[in-house]
Parts: C-alpha cells; sequence; structure tokens
C-alpha cells in the first residue's frame, strides 16, 4: 500500500508539474498574442479629390504603411473641406492644392509648413466642337468669351462649375476675378439663372461626367481628366496660361494648437512626398498609360518662381 501511495504521489506531482508548464506555455503564447494584435498606429489624411481619383494615393499609401508600420485613413474632399477639418483637428495632415488658404490655414497657426511636393496644371474642356470659339484664347478672354456667348445663347453655351468650395473651385473663381467679373455676379447672372452656367456640388471626376452629358464646359486639373478621358465627350479647349498653374502641397497639423495630432508620423509623410524615391514615382506615375505625365514633381519648390 505504501508503494502505491508513494507511485500515486509522483504521478500527481507530475501531473501537477506539467499542469504548470502548460499554464506557464498558454500565459506566454496569449501575451505574445495581445502583442501581436495590438492596433497600428492610425493617421489621419485629408487630401483633395484630384490626387485620390487620379489613383495616386492609392498607389502611395501601401508604400508609406509598410515603410513605417504604420495605418493611414485617407479621407478625400474638396480643398475646402480639408482644411475645415485640419482646422477642427479632425486630421493630422493635409494634401491640398490652394496656395492662398494654405497660406492663411499656416499663418492662423493650424498648419507647420506648406510643403509643395508636386504640380500639374488646370484645363478649360469641353465638347470637341467648341461652340464658344474659345479654343486658343489664353484663360481669362476664355471666360470673359464664355459668359458672352452664355448670356445670349445660355441653351448652347454651358458650362458646369465644380461649385464645391475646392481647389478647383477656388482657381475658377480666381480666373472669373482675372476675367474682369465678381464671382456673385457669375452665379446671380441670367446665364446661370438660365440654366447655362451650373454648379456641380462634387469631385472633379463626377463633374467631368456632368458636364460630358450636359455637353458643356469645365475647369479641370489634368490629372483627372486624363484619368477620366476615356469615359468623357470632352477635349482640351484651353491649355496655357499662367493662372492654370496647379501646385500640390503637404501640411503636418500644428502639434501646437492640437496636442493630439500625431506630427512625427506627418513629419514622416512630408518627408516621404519630398523624398528622391518618391518624387521620381510621382513624376512616372501614370505616364505608361495615359502617355502623358500626370503630375511634375517639385519637391518643396515654388514652381514657376
Amino acid at each position: 500500500m505504501k508503494e502505491i501511495s508513494m507511485k500515486t504521489k509522483v504521478i500527481a506531482l507530475a501531473v501537477i508539474a506539467v499542469a504548470i508548464i502548460v499554464s506557464v506555455i498558454v500565459t506566454l503564447g496569449v501575451t505574445a498574442g495581445v502583442g501581436a494584435l495590438q492596433p497600428k498606429e492610425r493617421v489621419r489624411v485629408a487630401t483633395t479629390t484630384s490626387l485620390y481619383d487620379t489613383g495616386l494615393w492609392g498607389y502611395l499609401e501601401p508604400m508609406f504603411e509598410q515603410k513605417y508600420d504604420v495605418e493611414l485613413d485617407i479621407i478625400y474632399a474638396g480643398t475646402g473641406i480639408a482644411l475645415e477639418y485640419g482646422k477642427r483637428g479632425d486630421v493630422d495632415v493635409l494634401t491640398i492644392h490652394d496656395k492662398v488658404r494654405e497660406l492663411q490655414f499656416v499663418a492662423e497657426g493650424y498648419g507647420v509648413e506648406r510643403v509643395p511636393f508636386a504640380y500639374n496644371y488646370f484645363l478649360v474642356v469641353g465638347s470637341p466642337d467648341d461652340p464658344a470659339g474659345i479654343k486658343g484664347l489664353n484663360p481669362e478672354d476664355a471666360f470673359e468669351k464664355l459668359m458672352e456667348e452664355g448670356t445670349e445663347n445660355p441653351t448652347q453655351i454651358r458650362f458646369v462649375s465644380r461649385g464645391d468650395g475646392s481647389g478647383t473651385h477656388s482657381k475658377e473663381q480666381a480666373i472669373w476675378k482675372a476675367a474682369g467679373f465678381n464671382y456673385t455676379a457669375v452665379e446671380e447672372s441670367s446665364w446661370a439663372n438660365s440654366g447655362g452656367y451650373m454648379e456641380a456640388g462634387r469631385g472633379m471626376g463626377p463633374t467631368l461626367l456632368m458636364a460630358s452629358e450636359e455637353n458643356a464646359y469645365t475647369l479641370t486639373d489634368m490629372g483627372t481628366f486624363l484619368a477620366y478621358k476615356g469615359d468623357l465627350d470632352l477635349v482640351p479647349i484651353v491649355e496655357e496660361g499662367q493662372i492654370l498653374l496647379n501646385v500640390y502641397s503637404v501640411i503636418a497639423v500644428s502639434p501646437e494648437k492640437y496636442p493630439n495630432a500625431k506630427i512625427e508620423m506627418a513629419n514622416n509623410l512630408v518627408d516621404f512626398l519630398t523624398s528622391t524615391e518618391i518624387q521620381e514615382l510621382i513624376g512616372e506615375y501614370g505616364v505608361k498609360e495615359y502617355e502623358m505625365q500626370l503630375f511634375t514633381p517639385c519637391a518643396g519648390a515654388e514652381p514657376g518662381q
């Protein structure tokens, strides 16, 4: 009986030892698993629709995420809305295209620094028959003639505006001003009241599709036009003029204004977009598909200066 009792004790001790070992292994496994399942840092980026619609962000995003082991939340909207996100501290960094408002954003303390990283040009596009006869004119003269012809014949001369406070909409207003028109007067003109001048209130891609359906003119960035060209019955009508320059910049949201802003990762994105490697990729993006450069890299320098 004593021998049996001793064997029982040995077996019991062995079972306890095994249980302890298994428990330690399970605990270590769970701890490791919890560490592995820890969510990655998320960085919020507000970007203009043209950078999104052209597919450039879809191309660059995974490269940045892999390099910095981070998740990007890309929020695409017109530049005006993107700036509002920045002013509310809802995002960590902006990639937009409206120099005047960008400089104001930084001057008011919402952003750290405006850093240009690429540019292209705006175009006035329209139906191939160019019913207003503006081909070959500079942008200012083209807009003046659009108003004259549109007022006389609003059913034939039509224009679709973004009408959404975007960078493209801001550029359109600047051209109207340079042509001698107060934008409010354009919105309230007989041309607009007759339905010839329309506001889409949507992104660049949908605005282009609407202009094509309406046989109308519109102002567009070159990149989005090339990306949508196959679905449009529109061609470039006005392509030259310094006022058509379209510069894209990246701005980190100020941590002094918003202490929770992820400034380190925002600065990483600034460095990423202006790095030699990514600048080359931006310059090459879309060239094979569209046989034309969608974006010209400029790595922190202001084009045209």
